[in-house]
């Protein structure tokens, strides 16, 4: 397939879980990739990844803090020097932050959560939209979480911020049809990406698996989901085939979110 051929995206947290996923799915349908992380040492080697398995495509790295407006700005700026365009946008850098109670959450904690996964989402929508406005073209896809349309117990700041893109996603889409870019959000759940395996090591620290077992059994596929399974999607909605579909968080999560009757 190759849906995204010669196309320009931009990938935040790229050097591992959905980001990294992403950027493969996408460098299969013939992207050309703009890769940001926090993490060098691991962008690199996604970077040498990619590019041993899809040579053919062109493929720049930034190592940025996304709750950094400036750096935000930059690697906007440098995606667009380089390839002249950008025809899509996978904002998805996040962290879960901490588990605890809500009145007993550590409130710098709280405020770091917001500013990568709120004010992160936020800059990178500021300064990637305009540059799609003057192509009269664009495809946002946001990530939320299945704890952006529900809530999920000793998360709070994480369910809140998940919960502002979900919002955002649908300002975004009402603010920006008009000018030919449609934006989206998923609402992963428990996928395996090491983000998730910290969630069950928080959890049960003596025994993660068992955490990891227990937390599948509730969900009707009886399995958690393969950060590949959410790129496939991700990729979709940044191609030309989800034309119609705007303002929309969609659910990756084996069905799990039917149990609660909230989306």
């Amino acid at each position: 397939m190759s849906n995204l051929k010669d196309k320009t995206i931009i990938i935040t947290g790229a050097a591992m879980g959905l980001g990294l996923a992403a950027a493969i799915e996408c460098a299969s349908r013939g992207a050309n990739l703009a890769l940001i992380d926090f993490n060098a040492e691991s962008l690199e080697k996604a970077k040498a990844s990619i590019k041993e398995q899809f040579p053919q495509i062109k493929l720049i790295t930034t190592v940025a803090d996304v709750s950094d407006e400036s750096a935000v700005k930059a690697y906007v700026a440098q995606t667009l020097e380089t390839f002249g365009r950008i025809d899509g946008f996978y904002n998805n850098a996040g962290i879960e932050g901490r588990q605890a109670p809500m009145t007993e959450y550590d409130i710098e904690m709280f405020k770091k959560v917001i500013d990568i996964n709120l004010m992160g989402v936020y800059y990178g929508l500021r300064y990637v939209i305009p540059v799609m406005q003057k192509q009269n073209y664009g495809r946002i896809v946001n990530v939320a979480s299945v704890g952006g349309i529900r809530g999920v117990m000793n998360q709070t700041a994480y369910v809140a911020s998940k919960h502002a893109v979900s919002g955002m996603t649908k300002n975004a889409a009402l603010e920006y049809a008009r000018y030919g870019i449609n934006t989206n959000a998923i609402a992963p759940g428990a996928i395996l990406t090491p983000m998730v395996a910290e969630a069950f090591v928080q959890i049960n620290p003596t025994d993660p698996k068992s955490a990891e077992a227990e937390y599948a059994s509730s969900n009707p596929s009886k399995r958690l989901g393969l950060p590949e399974e959410v790129g496939k999607v991700a990729a979709f909605l940044l191609s030309d085939d989800c034309s119609y579909i705007n303002g929309q968080t969609i659910a990756i999560d084996g069905g799990q979110s039917n149990s609660y009757g909230n989306i």
